[in-house]
């Protein structure tokens, strides 16, 4: 038999300064299979799920969900998958998708590890004792020194075992996140965690290389609510910003149940609208990621002065001591660092790795090492090996102006380090939530250069990922302080008392950007007073030349043993924005009360779409800042985002799968000659697409001929088009005899 393969290389390009030509959309076409999560409207049991698929004997049963959601998935025919829908009470119908692992004074910061102990009312010492937290993610190794007294067990749902052990000895595709993860949490040996008393259950929910399925993430978190963990940590995600995808929905479910859930926001930032499920997710509790003190190098080099350089992980401290003369050291590959020794050696990004070019400037003498990136900004790297010598990169335009001093005059340069902390990470992912428009992320918590447990050891790391389980290890001293709190008191403790932070220029970030601020672990074990929800979405409101309003209810409560007095501040006047607050009240011990905040908007032409800030409740002396956010209009979020091509799930098809936020008047995948940028044919096109995923199979006779093609996948709707441009490389298949 011969078996054909098709494999497909993809690269993400940014060519915006192309303007693409392609006529309109053809008429639509049906497509056949899909795998899809099966939401239903009442309650079935699996037994009737079961006979409910042996109705349709194309359908293939994979997974029954009856805890973190009402359902189950399947895999079949669309046609199959329409008529079970038309047929039965089926609240959704959502493709199935991939997810991924998103990747020691960073305790200090926020208030843990503090020599003298957290201590409850009582003056019980506070260390996650007796708290149970769920890691979904890679896997951990459960031999290591620091995590073995912390296991308490696990899931696999890779290899549908009950060992959740990380992926090793498997090459490149080994993992260390969920090691990683956990020691954050509760490492208790070497370093420790934010609460190195808590117990771990491991949920190896993501396999080789650290990807996962929407199914696998589910049924994870299935288990989770089945073992009554009380915090369960996500440090996982994909780029598609919508409240409604199945596991945002699942973990909302969780926290329903009583399980306060921590999730990542995502590393795709710094731009607006980036954050991606289960970040969006409104009841849990979405982390973004801040800098812990840091002593970051500045470089001098004749008249250019506060040049900021970004170390890279696992880099040598930057510890120069005077003056160097810095190079050129072109691409740093072996042949252009000549005369190098002793010097700093400036080096374009490109061609090789950046160990490569660093491991390449040490054995050719030089004193340390600055990449420019290629691209506009600055860029965050990691080594993949120990280098012997300061490795740091520089921006593309301060790069490029150094590089043409070099070429005019012999230059010497100085290092100096500043203290840095409490900055928003560039790659944090920033909100707002499409569609339901609100702000995401919750909080934020140190996430760059952190140090925790792997397997066999230590790593620094950096990512989102770093910073959930910081809030997911105090939700476990607050837990212990607080055993009858429920997952919204956590929540709202953990927002109302966090740091706001502020820009190098001292601007504060937006609302959607840093949630609350930077958590404060022993003023939220402290806390008196809770407000839920502790942030206020306005929703969406018209350019009609006529006053809006919107009135939202809010919930205080009084969680101390004392009687208080409150008063809301009135925001400063703003043209068009008029507030109805509630007027001083007052509450008893462990008193709360329902109030009405109301917003009247008579919104003007203008191109700012997204409005946020922050009403403040006044208790003696504390100031609560509950942050709220309103749209006008459709906001200028991306039409068309998260899209991925695979090989299909037989060997006649690949599929695609793209998220539309707000659906498309039109969408469509335009080929281009990638040469020329002349359009060629539709890959695939649809009008009037609904909100959320869209996943389609496309025969392998359907392709186009092998080679190399430019695609331009775009939506339409309210008059913005919005566009993601891919190479596609189509090998020659592969023949078995």
């Amino acid at each position: 038999m011969v078996r054909k393969y098709f494999i497909f290389t993809l690269f993400f390009l940014q060519i915006s300064s192309i303007a693409f030509a392609y006529p309109s959309i053809p008429e639509e076409s049906p497509h056949d299979f899909k795998t899809v999560i099966v939401i239903l409207q009442e309650n079935m049991s699996e037994d009737e799920i079961k006979k409910l698929v042996k109705e349709f004997p194309d359908l293939q049963l994979r997974f029954v969900f009856q805890h973190a959601l009402n359902g189950f998935s399947v895999r079949g025919k669309l046609h199959s998958i329409e008529k079970l829908k038309s047929m039965y009470k089926v609240q959704s119908v959502s493709p199935v998708i991939k997810y991924k692992a998103t990747t020691p004074r960073n305790v200090d910061i926020i208030g843990g590890n503090d020599i003298r102990g957290y201590f409850d009312h009582n003056k019980l010492r506070l260390t996650g004792k007796g708290v149970t937290v769920g890691v979904i993610d890679t896997g951990i190794d459960y031999n290591h020194p620091d995590l073995r007294r912390n296991f308490n067990g696990g899931k696999d749902l890779i290899d549908h075992d009950d060992d959740p052990m990380e992926t090793i000895n498997n090459g490149k595709n080994n993992t260390v996140h969920g090691t990683h993860v956990a020691g954050v949490i509760a490492a208790n040996g070497k370093i420790r965690g934010v609460a190195p008393d808590a117990q771990i259950i491991a949920y190896r929910a993501l396999g080789p290389g650290g990807t996962g399925t929407t199914e696998q993430i589910i049924a994870a978190i299935e288990a989770a609510i089945k073992d009554k963990v009380d915090i369960l940590n996500l440090s996982l995600g994909n780029s598609v910003n919508g409240p409604d995808l199945p596991i945002s929905l699942a973990l909302n479910h969780a926290v329903e149940k009583g399980i306060t859930a921590v999730t990542s926001n995502g590393n795709s930032g710094p731009h607006l609208w980036t954050v991606g499920s289960p970040g969006t997710a409104s009841k849990a509790i979405s982390v973004g990621a801040s800098t812990p003190p840091m002593h970051i190098p500045y470089l001098k080099a004749g008249d250019m002065s506060n040049m900021r350089l970004e170390p890279l992980q696992g880099s040598l401290n930057w510890s120069l001591d005077r003056s160097y003369e810095i190079v050129d050291g072109g691409l740093g590959t072996r042949k252009e660092l000549k005369n190098v020794k002793g010097k700093l050696v400036l080096i374009k990004r490109g061609k090789i790795t950046f160990t490569e070019k660093a491991k390449n400037a040490h054995e050719a003498g030089a004193i340390a090492t600055i990449i420019y990136n290629n691209t506009k900004g600055n860029f965050i790297g990691n080594l993949e090996e120990d280098v012997e010598i300061p490795v740091a990169s520089l921006s593309k335009e301060e790069g490029e102006r150094l590089q043409e001093r070099l070429k005019k005059q012999q230059t010497f340069a100085a290092t100096f380090l500043k203290e840095e902390k409490d900055y928003l990470a560039d790659f944090s992912s920033r909100g707002p939530v499409t569609v339901s428009w609100e702000i995401k992320p919750d909080i934020v918590a140190p996430g760059v250069a952190i140090n925790s447990t792997v397997p066999e050891g230590y790593l620094s790391l950096q990512g989102t990922s770093m910073a959930s389980p910081h809030v997911a290890g105090a939700a476990a001293l607050i837990k212990q302080a607080h055993p009858d709190w429920r997952p919204e008191q956590i929540k709202a403790a953990l927002m109302h008392t966090a740091k706001p932070i502020k820009r190098r220029d001292g601007t504060p970030y937006r609302t959607f950007e840093q949630g609350a601020g930077r958590i404060r672990i022993v003023e939220a074990i402290q806390s008196e007073t809770l407000i839920y929800p502790p942030s206020i979405q306005f929703g969406k409101f018209k350019y009609s030349g006529k006053k809006q309003r919107q009135k939202i209810y809010v919930t205080v409560e009084n969680v101390s043993e004392k009687r208080k007095n409150y008063s809301f501040t009135i925001p400063k006047s703003t043209k068009g924005l008029y507030w109805k607050l509630p007027k001083a009240f007052t509450l008893q011990p462990n008193e709360k009360r329902k109030l009405a905040i109301e917003l009247e908007v008579q919104p003007a032409s203008t191109k700012e779409k997204i409005f946020d800030g922050v009403l403040i409740l006044t208790e003696g002396i504390n100031n609560i800042r509950i942050p709220y956010i309103y749209v006008v209009e459709e906001p200028d979020y991306p039409r068309v985002m998260g899209f991925e091509f695979e090989m299909g799930d037989g060997d006649e098809s690949y599929r695609y799968e793209v998220y539309l936020p707000g659906g498309a008047e039109e969408f469509g995948i335009a080929l281009f000659d990638p040469d020329h940028y002349q359009f060629l044919d539709f890959l695939d096109w649809e009008r009037n697409v609904g909100k959320g995923l869209l996943e389609k199979q496309i025969a392998t006779n359907q392709l186009p001929k092998e080679g190399t093609y430019l695609v331009k996948v775009f939506a339409k709707k309210a008059g913005q088009e919005d566009t993601v441009e891919q190479i596609i490389h189509i090998e020659k298949p592969i023949k078995n005899h």
